[in-house]
């Protein structure tokens, strides 16, 4: 699965959406199993970081360096992957509404790293 972004933008959501309903085993294979196995623990975290880094720089434009800059970096890559995983587990309702809901939690929690 690919989602092919080194900036987070309004597509990055549609576009992991789209990715996911393309191979839902595959997501769940890679995200939920193989990432508690020793001979995937590699690629997890190199993805994990990768992720990391990007909502790192990117939130960097909007929320001021410190603890909860750091905070919202580590949180939103799993809370964005843990809300696609959720809406394949629901059985992928609101397809056209998906990307909105999950991007709203991504903007609770920086409003939540802003405002602290």
């Amino acid at each position: 699965m690919a989602t092919g972004a080194d900036d987070f933008d309004d597509g990055s959501i549609p576009a992991l959406l789209r990715a996911a309903a393309a191979d839902p085993d595959g997501v769940r294979l890679l995200f939920r199993y193989a990432a508690r196995e020793p001979d995937f623990r590699e690629l997890i975290d190199s993805i994990a970081a990768a992720s990391r880094e990007v909502a790192h720089r990117n939130l960097a434009r909007v929320i001021p360096a410190g603890p909860w800059l750091d905070w919202a970096a580590n949180l939103i890559p799993a809370v964005t992957l843990e809300a696609v995983i959720a809406w394949l587990d629901a059985g992928q309702p609101d397809p056209d509404q998906a990307a909105e809901r999950i991007s709203e939690a991504v903007h609770g929690v920086m409003a939540a790293a802003r405002t602290i």
